[in-house]
C-alpha cells in the first residue's frame, strides 16, 4: 500500500506504556500525537485524564490499557479498571486476555473475561481492542483467540503488549485478518520501528498500529 506520511499517521496509536514514564514524557507523547495527527495516544490508566485533557480540542482518541501487561488479573478488576479509565476520559480500551486460560484450553473463561469488559466498554459507546499476546501462541491458538474475541463482541484484536518476548509479526497479522475478515479491526503492536515495517503490517491486514517510534516512522517520508 502506498501511503503518505499524513495518511499513515491516521493508522497509529502513539504509545507510551513505559513504567518509568514521567509527566513530562507523557506530555511530549501528546504533543507529538497532535503534531502528526495520529489516531490515538495509548497510555497506562493513571495518565488517562492527563492525556484526555490535552487531546480535548482534537479528534485524537485517548486509549488506555487494562489488565496490562499480563492479563492475569481478575475479570472484576479488568472491568473496574476499564470503567475508571472511561470516567477519566478514555475513548478506547486495550485489554489483555487471560493467556493462561487460553493455553489451558478453557475458552469459556477467556470469552467470559472479554464479554464482561466488552459489555462495560460498549455501555459507554467506547471501543474495545483485545490483546492476545501472539508470542505465546501457535497458529491454532491465535485463531481461537480471535474467534473468542469476535464472539465476545470485541471491536479489534491486537497482537501484543510489547512486554513479551516478541511483538507483531507479519504472518500473525495476516492470520488474524484472515480469521476475523472485515468484521473486526486488527491492531499490530510491538517492534514496529520504520515506515517500511509499518506499511508491511498494513499490507498484511492491520487497520491500526501501536507504535512508540512514531516520529522515527513518519519523519522524512512522503
Amino acid at each position: 500500500m502506498d501511503l503518505t506520511k499524513d495518511e499513515l499517521a491516521t493508522y497509529l496509536d502513539h504509545t507510551n506504556l513505559k513504567p518509568d514514564a514521567t509527566k513530562e514524557q507523557i506530555q511530549k507523547t501528546c504533543e507529538e500525537a497532535k503534531e502528526f495527527n495520529t489516531a490515538a495516544v495509548c497510555v497506562n490508566a493513571y495518565w488517562a485524564s492527563f492525556v484526555a485533557e490535552r487531546l480535548a480540542e482534537t479528534k485524537i482518541k485517548t486509549c488506555v490499557v487494562v489488565g496490562f501487561p499480563l492479563g492475569a488479573t481478575t475479570t472484576e478488576a479488568k472491568v473496574a479498571e476499564a470503567e475508571s479509565a472511561m470516567k477519566k476520559g478514555a475513548d478506547e480500551i486495550d485489554m489483555v486476555i487471560n493467556i493462561g486460560e487460553l493455553l489451558s484450553g478453557d475458552n469459556e473463561a477467556v470469552e467470559g473475561d472479554i464479554v464482561a469488559v466488552a459489555n462495560a466498554v460498549h455501555a459507554k459507546d467506547k471501543l474495545l481492542k483485545v490483546i492476545i499476546e501472539t508470542s505465546f501462541l501457535d497458529e491454532e491458538k491465535i485463531v481461537q483467540a480471535c474467534q473468542l474475541a469476535e464472539s465476545a463482541k470485541a471491536d479489534f484484536v491486537k497482537t501484543s503488549t510489547g512486554f513479551s518476548s516478541a511483538g507483531a509479526k507479519i504472518a500473525d497479522v495476516r492470520l488474524m485478518r484472515e480469521t476475523v475478515g472485515d468484521r473486526l479491526g486488527v491492531k499490530a503492536s510491538g517492534g514496529i520501528h520504520s515506515f517500511e515495517e509499518a506499511i508491511a503490517m498494513i499490507d498484511a491486514g492491520a487497520s491500526r498500529l501501536g507504535v512508540s517510534a512514531t516520529a522515527k516512522i513518519l519523519e522524512g517520508n512522503k
